[in-house]
């Protein structure tokens, strides 16, 4: 096979296009973070990372999927292949961990600043909200759910809706982390005890499911 007939191997073509998506997300989050999501227009964002107007429009849409862009970019950058369901490593285990690491991404400043401009955008346009909410969030809680299924199969977890088990997980390990952060409280917080309070949280969640 060769290598431009392989699915595995990039061409220099996708590899533009994605360096290029990249420069744009980036000059877009920059801008938005320095001057306000209501004061950046896409012609700025373009000025700033080069390129055209038409391929901003091509890529993301408009301003709104540039910035569903950049949030999901941000998660996925993160927590991306995060649960295994077939290694040494317990669920358990793998659900502390991320809970940990989901506190410590929320706090971080740039992402309190993002996740002011989507509440902003949300409030003032709803059919926003609800389609940030459907591709970003519960994207990631599918992903959970599917590893609650399987582990669930496998004998490690008695879960009956992997779904709705994901959302008690996600409620249950962020708790005030995110309200806190975005009035600007609690991001100083000594980690010690942050760990100890995700592991009382996490406790009966972990018995009720006996997730192993």
């Amino acid at each position: 096979m060769s290598a431009a007939a392989d699915p595995r191997i990039s061409s220099p073509a996708g590899d533009r296009r994605e360096e290029r998506r990249h420069a744009v997300l980036d000059a877009a989050e920059h801008l938005f973070l320095e001057q306000g999501y209501d004061r950046v227009s896409l012609a700025a964002i373009v000025k700033r990372s080069g390129g055209s107007l038409a391929t901003v429009y091509e890529m993301f849409g408009n301003k709104q999927g540039l910035l569903r862009a950049m949030v999901d970019r941000s998660i996925e950058q993160n927590f991306s292949n995060l649960w295994s369901t077939d290694d040494d490593v317990p669920p358990s285990a793998q659900l502390r961990i991320m809970a940990l690491r989901l506190h410590e991404h929320m706090v971080q400043p740039h992402i309190v600043a993002l996740k002011r401009i989507v509440i902003g955008e949300s409030l003032r346009d709803p059919a926003f909200a609800r389609s940030f909410y459907d591709l970003v969030h519960r994207r990631r809680m599918a992903d959970l759910a599917v590893a609650f299924a399987a582990w669930t199969a496998q004998g490690k977890a008695e879960i009956d809706d992997p779904e709705a088990a994901a959302d008690l997980y996600s409620a249950t390990v962020m708790c005030d982390a995110q309200y806190e952060a975005l009035l600007g409280i609690g991001s100083n917080c000594d980690l010690s005890r942050v760990a100890a309070a995700i592991d009382w949280r996490l406790a009966p969640f972990l018995s009720y499911f006996r997730i192993a």
